[in-house]
């Protein structure tokens, strides 16, 4: 399994908030149950991540121990006229945290697909709405988008997608300059991995993937493709996979003159 992170730069500035609408982000990945079954049908897990508005939908610690569905509201996964085999999927999930402060209920889960080998589409979970304080896209539709592909890799094996992880909210300072970093792994121990800006037109999946990328405000949106390559000389990926959170920025406070430094060796980094 190999591990990357990706870097980007953004800068906050102040402005008023309000919280409003549901959706705070998801991710949807998948990987082969046996990389070797490279004919008839693979079987593929899914796994499916999102947040969402807890004063719509609720998780607290009895939710998580008793293991119920939230978010179990009709909402599916569709895929692309490409693939007739793929079932139509709950986008119902886990309760697995919470934020009270924050009000965010967050949660994940699994199901196997049976795709037959030597094919490729686009899955995505497509509704509103996005919260409502973003100053771009706040209130509007969400498209979360992934592209399957199980045409056989050239090493002879199934492939598996990338897998990036991140908080579903991220709090940074306004009117400072940060970095924070994208972790990304893949099963597939020697592929490339890539983060671009999701896009509404143009891309790897071809739909739409929600293409809100401004970091100027309180409340924004970050919403990226992690996309796989065979080797670092091959032009299209693999697969792609959505990534889609939140950062909040917040006023320093005044008798906070030093920054947090992290010390020592950062994973990843190298230094």
């Amino acid at each position: 399994m190999t591990i990357r992170g990706f870097p980007f730069v953004f800068l906050f500035l102040p402005i008023t908030i309000v919280y409003a609408s549901h959706f705070r982000g998801g991710t949807i990945t998948w990987r082969p149950w046996n990389d070797s079954q490279t004919t008839s049908n693979v079987q593929l897990l899914v796994l499916q991540r999102y947040s969402w508005r807890r004063g719509s939908v609720y998780c607290d610690d009895a939710t998580i121990a008793s293991g119920s569905l939230i978010a179990n509201g009709g909402n599916a996964i569709y895929a692309s006229s490409t693939c007739s085999s793929w079932t139509i999927s709950t986008t119902a999930i886990y309760c697995t945290d919470y934020s009270v402060g924050f009000d965010v209920s967050s949660g994940e889960s699994f199901y196997t697909q049976s795709i037959p080998a030597n094919t490729q589409f686009s899955i995505g979970f497509y509704s509103g709405a996005w919260l409502g304080v973003l100053v771009v896209g706040g209130g509007e539709k969400w498209a979360v988008t992934c592209r399957i592909n199980t045409i056989v890799r050239p090493n002879g094996y199934i492939n598996s997608s990338p897998l990036a992880t991140t908080l579903r909210v991220i709090y940074k300072a306004i009117n400072q300059q940060h970095v924070h970093v994208i972790q990304m792994s893949d099963n597939d121990g020697t592929d490339t991995l890539k983060c671009r800006w999701a896009t509404s037109a143009g891309n790897t999946n071809s739909y739409d993937e929600w293409c809100w990328c401004l970091f100027w405000y309180t409340w924004c949106a970050v919403t990226v493709q992690i996309e796989d390559y065979y080797s670092s000389l091959s032009t299209t990926p693999m697969s792609s996979v959505p990534l889609e959170f939140l950062f909040y920025g917040y006023i320093t406070p005044v008798d906070c003159s030093a920054q947090p430094s992290i010390i020592g060796v950062r994973p990843n980094r190298g230094t």
